[in-house]
């Protein structure tokens, strides 16, 4: 990820601008240590994250260069390492407007050609529409569901085609309506024990889309989802335009699910995997 925070999420990286610029001040003070403070809630580190970081600092810090070492450690002690699954089947859960359909198509395009795209939110009527375009762009198949259908039973029907296809992946859309709680979670139930029949033995890796531009909201989208789905990890969109670099630290923190990707703009490739030791690198360094 060389380089990566200032060609591609210029935003996130200036947020942190006035915080790196701390660890190169003269000397270490009380006002210091106030900007700091400031400084990491602009960025949307969360109130917990900064008090924590803060009060570690007036501990053990004295200099500019020992309070960047003591943000380092603790800013990266909060991001869990996501590891790589050994699965083929990918189900993405998200409130609609996340940028699931989005990082669908792009996953599709990291996998390979062999991967079969499941568009299941029969509830949007564009999002077959959506999901199709991105299987056209990306040379995958698409299993669309018509509008109103019961999306486990397009899952179903899409494992059939999955099997008989000898795809290597699966990628499920899913629908986003959080703010019907419980029939989401029956919903997303089913889907999994339609897919425990259908495809024994093949391990069901749950992502969640998050919009980063939400800033703190995004906080409480994962922790509702994380009360009615299991999630493996996180994927950030939109983070190109977002100033909100410090929600990887809250979220991680609150949610305890590591980041997973990264997603920005519409290009194809702009799907990257997130690896905490060197967005914390990028970040905290000029």
């Amino acid at each position: 990820m060389f380089g990566f925070l200032k060609q591609h999420l210029s935003k996130a990286y200036n947020a942190f601008s006035q915080i790196r610029s701390l660890f190169t001040q003269p000397h270490l003070d009380a006002a210091t240590l106030q900007e700091l403070e400031r400084q990491l809630l602009m960025a949307d580190t969360g109130t917990s994250v900064v008090r924590a970081v803060v009060a570690q600092a007036k501990k053990e810090a004295t200099t500019p260069a020992q309070l960047q070492e003591v943000v380092r450690r603790e800013l990266g002690a909060l991001l869990i390492p996501y590891v790589q699954p050994n699965t083929r089947v990918y189900l993405l859960i998200g409130v609609n407007g996340s940028g699931k359909t989005t990082v669908a198509g792009k996953l599709a395009h990291l996998l390979g050609a062999k991967t079969l795209l499941v568009g299941a939110d029969t509830f949007r009527a564009a999002a077959g529409q959506q999901l199709q375009t991105w299987a056209t762009r990306t040379q995958t198949d698409a299993f669309i569901g018509a509008a109103g259908q019961d999306p486990a039973a397009v899952v179903h029907q899409a494992a059939e085609q999955f099997k008989a296809g000898e795809y290597s992946h699966l990628i499920i859309d899913t629908a986003g309506r959080l703010q019907t709680k419980t029939h989401l979670m029956k919903e997303l139930e089913k889907i999994r024990r339609i897919l425990g029949k259908q495809l024994p033995g093949e391990t069901i890796h749950t992502l969640l889309t998050i919009d980063a531009m939400l800033g703190q909201n995004s906080l409480e989208q994962a922790k509702l989802f994380h009360e009615v789905a299991p999630i493996d990890g996180i994927v950030l969109t939109k983070m190109d335009g977002s100033s909100k670099g410090g929600a990887v630290f809250a979220i991680s923190h609150d949610v305890k699910v590591p980041i997973a990707y990264i997603s920005y703009g519409e290009g194809l490739e702009a799907l990257a995997p997130f690896k905490a030791q060197e967005f914390l690198d990028e970040l905290l360094n000029d």
